[in-house]
């Protein structure tokens, strides 16, 4: 599930995410190899301080004639002044394993460095070779201490040589390293992130420029992709220009069939109306009427093949106010007798995403059938319901249609008063070219007593 939902995030952020963790790790490890490193810089200075001491050690420490050893004299204030964090001891290894301490610094007073109980067979598994480890001191602090084992002139047994210091200003300074290395690489590391995040959106700026072409042709803006791109892009820009071109070129071949197909269809109904029209009689008047039945399916098909060859994206945008100011207009003529009073308002810059002609269909037989009902009062309302669809009311104060009969009138040539002229397919005409561009029709209540008609279409973007 996890891999599904990286497969469909955004490319930018795939990107950002892969280049940004590869660098973070990058950095990361460097920070921690950086900080072992200093670590062991450090401490390999320190040992060099504490085989310094035990070298001293050993060439001050002297043997005199009865065997007794002596302490050298050296010249460290540290090692003089009690726990001050600098110790030396200089001890007598046993036939036990243990240990006797013969001579040990000052710093020491009392106490005595405490070492490893293997420490002894150690130093005889590797002779000439020092022992490092870690041991507390005498008042708790963290100590390093080295030991070397070694024999004197005039003495026949070896001698093991204990320097030990305070490390803690050494991990005081690995820890400000690492303090100060972590602050420079987060900062680092947030540069890093920035930088990748400019990097992927500056290199994938012409793909976010061919996806505006790209809407600007599908809302009717542009006809074709028009930009300039990179080698990458540019087979992809021109197959889509070719898509476009193959799209337009079926649509008007669809176009030209259904205009041959009105053509060769009206021809023979007109002359077979002519006919039964010019001959009296029963079956003239049956024929007249099929005829005339037929003529209105055929002209019902075809706005509806017209309307599903044409897509919103093929670049029309019509006007609303315009159509709607023709039909008003128009329509105020036409009911002049009845008196119908056509208030219309529409929405500054509403443009409906599709051909005028479909427009003028749907908003004329909603409008007429409105003027037709009404006693008198028609108003129409057009509106943006957001940035992609627009919002087309058509109400009346005529009688109204009850609710339980209004899905009636959504059925092809369903009439609910035959004695009103008309095939009863205005409504149903409006539904389908409606639902062609995506959008639907809605019959309630109006305001004004009547009926309300809702469109639900398509908007194109100013």
């Amino acid at each position: 599930m996890m891999l599904d939902g990286f497969r469909k995030s955004s490319l930018v952020r795939r990107l950002v995410i892969l280049a940004a963790g590869w660098s973070l790790t990058v950095l990361l490890v460097s920070a921690l190899v950086l900080a072992l490193l200093f670590q062991q810089a450090a401490l390999r200075r320190f040992d060099e301080g504490l085989a310094e001491l035990i070298d001293n050690l050993l060439a001050g420490t002297t043997v005199d004639e009865s065997g007794q050893v002596l302490a050298p004299a050296l010249t460290d204030l540290r090692a003089l002044r009690a726990y001050s964090g600098r110790y030396w001891q200089v001890v007598e290894p046993l036939p036990d394993g243990q240990w006797r301490i013969i001579v040990r610094s000052r710093s020491l007073w009392d106490a005595e460095l405490v070492a490893p109980e293997d420490l002894v067979a150690q130093l005889e598994a590797s002779p000439g070779r020092p022992v490092i480890y870690e041991t507390p001191g005498p008042i708790s602090q963290p100590l390093r201490a080295m030991a070397s084992r070694a024999t004197l002139p005039g003495r026949e047994a070896p001698l093991i040589f204990m320097a030990a210091e305070d490390r803690s200003p050494i991990d005081r300074d690995v820890r400000g390293f690492i303090t100060a290395t972590a602050v420079a690489f987060l900062l680092l590391g947030a540069g890093l992130v920035g930088a990748v995040v400019f990097q992927v959106r500056f290199g994938l700026r012409p793909l976010f420029a061919l996806r505006r072409e790209v809407a600007e042709v599908r809302r009717g803006k542009a006809e074709r992709i028009a930009g300039r791109y990179p080698i990458e892009l540019e087979p992809l820009a021109e197959e889509l220009n070719a898509l476009v071109s193959h799209n337009q070129d079926v649509v008007e071949r669809q176009r030209t069939h259904v205009g041959n197909l009105a053509h060769a269809l009206k021809t023979p109904l007109s002359v077979m109306l002519t006919e039964s029209r010019q001959t009296p009689g029963p079956l003239g008047e049956v024929v007249e009427h099929q005829a005339e039945v037929m003529r209105q399916q055929v002209d019902h098909h075809l706005r509806r093949a017209r309307a599903a060859a044409r897509t919103p994206g093929r670049g029309e945008r019509t006007d609303v106010a315009d159509v709607l100011d023709e039909l008003a207009r128009t329509l105020s003529r036409i009911f002049q007798d009845k008196g119908v009073e056509i208030d219309w308002d529409c929405d500054e810059d509403l443009y409906f995403q599709g051909e005028r002609q479909d427009l003028l269909e749907m908003a004329g037989n909603a409008m007429e059938n409105a003027a037709q009902w009404s006693r008198g009062k028609v108003r129409v309302r057009a509106v943006a319901r957001s940035p992609e669809r627009l919002g087309l009311t058509i109400e009346d104060n005529g009688p109204g249609l009850p609710a339980e009969r209004r899905p009636e009138v959504l059925r092809r040539g369903a009439r609910l008063d035959e004695s009103a002229p008309g095939s009863g397919l205005g409504l149903s005409i409006i539904d389908e070219l409606a639902r062609a561009y995506g959008g639907d029709l809605r019959l309630d209540d109006a305001k004004l007593g009547g009926l309300l008609v809702a469109i639900d279409l398509p908007r194109a973007e100013t």
